[in-house]
């Protein structure tokens, strides 16, 4: 049975009650511009009219190609860009066009970024010490003291130890900086914790033990993350529930367990094809799917639905008209004419 609901169609009663975040309609375009006097002569749509929730105490995991728009959700939900159009709603407050000063107050502090460079996120003229002590000097008036009690449980708790405060982040592994990147997110203790990438620069065993450190911490600070990466496999192990974009725009949004065994879109159906399993486990054996074609660009991307010039099942209906993301079961949404 499909239940159609266009206006909001990812909103529940149950949803409604344990949302930490929501946003709709989020547009975010970048200006093209050209010429001596810089005129805009187009837009890259990064970010086209998307509408999800994220509950409290969940992973949501995006994932995508690269250019998807995955990662500019999380700047924009961050603001760290400004958004175009739409709204951002976080613990009932709208923050999409909330001034600097009041983002500082009421919602840096309790929604932060984990970004895909360690090192690059890292201030390469301070030390360990500074790095921690310096959210801790902007939003709290602590002891110095305390700042130290504060700092030392931190490292603990990520698995680094005290005695390295006084090195810079050049001294460190790849996977020791991402666990200073978690550490210092956990300074303020933040209820959203947006993952851009988080482990995509470190070698395989170094991102299961970064993974499982997230979702450690995860249990017990009762954080709620969102988890972008373009790594399946990954997205799968960390996520409860997974949102699959493409050029802009949300291709399906369901449940891990949904999604990754009965996948609907058939942009989906490709992405989760190319995923190789083990002969010995019992998954479902997909015979690969291969889309014709490029992705279109961003600045100017097709009319109707954005995949139909890939998709294998292509009507008519496609070339026209953009499909609404709509509930098909139970927490499980497509935007598809074939549903």
């Amino acid at each position: 049975m499909i239940t159609k609901n266009a206006d909001n169609p990812t909103k529940t009663t149950e949803v409604e009650q344990n949302t930490l975040l929501e946003i709709k309609n989020l547009k975010k375009y970048f200006p093209i511009k050209h010429g001596i006097l810089q005129r805009t002569v187009g837009h890259i749509k990064a970010v086209d009219d998307i509408s999800l929730t994220v509950k409290k105490g969940e992973t949501l995991g995006l994932v995508g190609e690269s250019g998807c728009g995955k990662s500019t959700i999380g700047r924009t939900i961050i603001r760290l860009y400004e958004p175009t159009e739409g709204e951002i709603t976080f613990k009932n407050q709208n923050i999409s066009h909330m001034k600097e000063r009041e983002l500082r107050q009421d919602v840096r502090k309790n929604i932060q970024m984990i970004f895909q460079d360690p090192f690059a996120s890292l201030n390469p003229r301070k030390t360990l010490r500074m790095i921690l002590g310096e959210p801790l000097k902007i939003h709290y008036n602590h002891s110095r003291k305390k700042q130290e009690e504060i700092i030392g449980e931190l490292l603990e708790k990520v698995g680094l130890s005290s005695k390295f405060l006084n090195r810079y982040p050049h001294e460190f592994s790849g996977g020791q900086r991402q666990r200073i990147g978690i550490a210092r997110v956990l300074t303020l203790n933040p209820d959203l914790v947006i993952a851009d990438e988080a482990v995509s620069a470190l070698d395989v065993s170094i991102q299961a033990q970064i993974t499982n450190l997230m979702q450690d911490l995860q249990a017990e600070l009762g954080l709620t993350y969102i988890f972008i990466s373009h790594d399946l496999s990954v997205v799968r192990h960390i996520s409860d529930r997974v949102g699959i974009m493409y050029l802009g725009k949300l291709m399906e949004l369901g449940t891990k367990a949904d999604l990754f065994q009965e996948p609907l879109h058939p942009y989906s159906q490709a992405l989760l094809s190319a995923v190789p399993t083990p002969k010995k486990q019992k998954t479902v054996q997909r015979e690969r799917i291969l889309l014709k074609g490029d992705i279109p660009s961003p600045a100017n991307p097709p009319k109707g639905c954005v995949f139909h010039t890939r998709c294998p099942h292509v009507m008519d209906r496609c070339k026209q008209e953009v499909p609404s993301l709509l509930q098909v079961k139970k927490d499980h949404f497509v935007a598809c004419h074939l549903y």
